[in-house]
């Protein structure tokens, strides 16, 4: 059997915008073995998702293990290289597909990178011009098989408030989101807050303000159940992260808040009602370790004026099994 290699050693919000370019992969590639290279923690979702069939667990530019050695093709969704090209070259792929840079002598014909282009459409541009029809539309994530996915049974109908973020520059102020939670609570919305990776502290810490159980808040889960969760919600607050993705993969009604970086860029996309970016126009460092400037010029009251205005969505083909 043919094999094909896909690099995307990066995120959760990473993995989701690559969507589309790696359906497309999977429908032009039906007979190929498509393995995806990418952090491990993320394999559950990937492997739900039906677009890929082997995930080899790999660090950002890190050199592939022997068993990425020797495709038919590799297909770089990491970068615009040359590092992330590197990686690839050494596993000696008998076809390249990348971006154009000068270093890598293998893409002298290649597309060119495009500073100003949205995530999604990036990787579907790149495939389509190198022959292979991509739809940059396909955001769907839809479980294999039609297979459900499982929530706790307090998730269905919620407003998940989703606080967290990689850096300082993108956390929205935590008595902020304890505003809005209060505001969903006494309109008698039911309310769950998630937390990632050493978020417990705050998660639990708007709950308490918010004068929320402590069961509401949802911390450490693996990152199927977080997609359930999201799945399982009405809507979702969150700021410029993973969960953002999720939700729009999911069709789960979202607000999303962009500080630093532009939702031109990774926000939702802008046709869909059921989104709504909100951002204040300013670009700034999404890695500083102090709150953006623009991020805080979002208030309290224009999310709350965004949830009133979002739209209803249909969801994805797969149903959602609730659990107690």
């Amino acid at each position: 059997m043919k094999r094909m290699l896909v690099l995307r050693a990066l995120g959760l919000g990473d993995f989701l915008t690559a969507m589309p370019a790696l359906r497309a992969l999977a429908e032009a590639f039906p007979r190929h073995r498509r393995m995806l290279a990418m952090p491990d923690a993320l394999a559950p979702l990937a492997r739900v998702s039906g677009v890929v069939h082997e995930v080899i667990d790999a660090a950002p530019l890190a050199p592939l293990p022997p068993v990425a050695h020797g495709a038919d093709m590799a297909v770089n969704m990491h970068g615009r290289g040359p590092e992330s090209h590197r990686v690839l070259v050494q596993t000696r792929p008998a076809r390249l597909i990348a971006f154009h840079h000068p270093d890598i002598a293998a893409t002298a014909h290649a597309p060119r990178w495009r500073a100003d282009e949205h995530e999604v459409h990036r990787w579907c541009r790149l495939l389509v011009e190198h022959g292979v029809p991509a739809d940059p539309d396909r955001l769907d994530l839809v479980a294999r098989g039609g297979a459900p996915l499982a929530a706790p049974s307090a998730a269905p109908g919620a407003t998940l408030l989703h606080p967290g973020a990689a850096s300082v520059a993108r956390r929205w102020p935590a008595e902020r989101w304890a505003a809005i939670a209060r505001a969903e609570a006494a309109a008698g919305r039911r309310v769950i807050i998630t937390a990632g990776a050493d978020e417990d502290a705050l998660a639990y810490s708007i709950a308490r303000a918010a004068h929320l159980d402590a069961d509401a808040v949802h911390a450490g889960t693996d990152i199927v159940r977080l997609a359930a969760l999201v799945h399982a919600a009405a809507r979702v607050v969150c700021g410029d992260t993973g969960v953002a993705h999720l939700a729009t993969a999911l069709r789960t009604p979202s607000v999303v808040l962009f500080g630093p970086s532009s939702p031109a860029h990774w926000g939702p996309p802008a046709d869909r009602a059921w989104h709504r970016a909100l951002w204040k126009g300013r670009i700034g460092d999404p890695h500083a370790d102090t709150l953006d400037p623009g991020l805080a010029a979002i208030s309290v009251d224009d999310v709350l004026d965004a949830l009133e205005t979002l739209a209803a969505a249909p969801k994805p083909a797969d149903a959602v099994r609730t659990t107690a």
